[in-house]
């Protein structure tokens, strides 16, 4: 492992990155902290948000020595949206994107520390990694989970398999039924093929889901492999970097170095941290099955929204009606999504609902042009 040299700490982009998540997390933290009620809950969001504006203050201090003036800040919008569901739902609610976001946070700066050429950069990435590890420790604590959790995966899988189950029922059954409705067929066609769309899309997405979760299982097994033929080939290499893994915990430079040295000379044990450190493979938060049934349920239920209203009014307002809620669900659901992609809320529904708009108007210029050709 190359040893950082003591020169002026050369900025990029990443920095203003990592400089406005920090802003924004210290927000967060004390948006969570105003409306927690468990007293012991409370007091660790205020210690996590001192704990970032240290952070903050050390990114302040890096801008300086590279001479260069500090960015603009704004709190994100997702950062805004999580707290205003925080203060709807409760902390609890957020607490696993909080988490992920953590984690997320660990990996980014141990990157910048294998990256970083200046001693200073350098300190400051490892220092405030091991300070994000033992704030998601802490949060994870407080989830009731256990283990190191920086090497939780996608934030919220059962959320994730929700929201993406749940808008892509909602798409294309709307698309089909608008389809329907173009080609003037009645309310009773409309209602059997909404039914028959919402149960066939339903069922293909379970199994895609269940599909994709044993894939998985199957890619991890083939990266443990590698890992197993790595460690075997370049045993120099593996031990840098799980020497570095162990200096983001807080553990000094030499002693770290010592950890590896031991740990590398037990294949077995080794293995197993390095799938645990540097792959980041962990137990997946669900299992193929019941991500099958979760991804099949959610699109089941969105596939029903456009085909609502057709079963409790007559025929012609309930055109009219399931284009109306079809369309904010759209939204609203694009906005969800906005969550797991990091774009803004309002970019994010705002496509959904041109998307939406546009499967629609597709299904329905088709269903009226096809049977004036059949």
């Amino acid at each position: 492992m190359a040893t950082p040299q003591a020169e002026t700490p050369t900025s990029d982009a990443s920095w203003d990155e990592h400089y406005s998540d920090e802003k924004d997390a210290a927000w967060l933290y004390r948006e969570l902290a105003a409306v927690e009620t468990n007293t012991e809950r409370r007091d660790l969001f205020n210690r996590l948000a001192i704990v970032e504006d240290r952070h903050t203050a050390r990114w302040e201090e890096l801008f300086r020595e590279a001479g260069r003036p500090l960015p603009s800040h704004a709190v994100g919008r997702r950062t805004r949206w999580l707290a205003r569901i925080a203060r709807t739902l409760g902390p609890g609610s957020v607490l696993p994107l909080v988490l992920a976001e953590e984690g997320r946070e660990v990996q980014a700066y141990l990157g910048l520390a294998r990256s970083s050429s200046n001693a200073t950069t350098h300190k400051a990435a490892v220092d405030i990694a091991a300070e994000s590890a033992v704030h998601a420790r802490e949060l994870s604590e407080v989830m009731g989970r256990v283990g190191e959790p920086w090497h939780v995966g996608g934030a919220g899988g059962l959320l994730r398999s929700i929201v993406y189950g749940f808008n892509d029922g909602l798409t294309a059954n709307f698309g089909l039924v608008a389809g329907v409705i173009g080609a003037n067929l009645g309310a009773h066609v409309v209602v059997v093929t909404g039914i028959a769309g919402a149960m066939a899309d339903a069922l293909s997405m379970g199994s895609s889901g269940y599909l994709a979760a044993k894939s998985e299982a199957e890619v991890q097994t083939h990266q443990i492999e590698m890992e197993r033929q790595e460690m075997r080939l370049m045993p120099d290499l593996e031990e840098e970097e799980l020497a570095l893994i162990y200096e983001a915990k807080g553990i000094p430079p030499e002693q770290a170095r010592e950890m590896a040295k031991t740990i590398m000379r037990d294949p077995a044990r080794a293995l197993e941290t390095q799938v645990r450190e540097e792959l980041n493979i962990h137990p997946a938060e669900l299992a193929p099955l019941k991500d099958g049934l979760v991804t099949g349920t959610a699109t089941a239920v969105g596939a029903f929204i456009p085909i609502l209203p057709f079963l409790v009014i007559d025929h012609a307002p309930a055109v009219w009606v399931s284009l109306a809620i079809s369309m904010a669900a759209h939204f609203a659901i694009g906005a969800a999504r906005s969550l797991f992609t990091g774009r803004g809320i309002w970019v994010s529904g705002r496509d959904m609902f041109v998307v939406g708009f546009g499967v629609a108007a597709v299904g329905y210029l088709i269903g009226e042009w096809l049977p004036k050709l059949l």
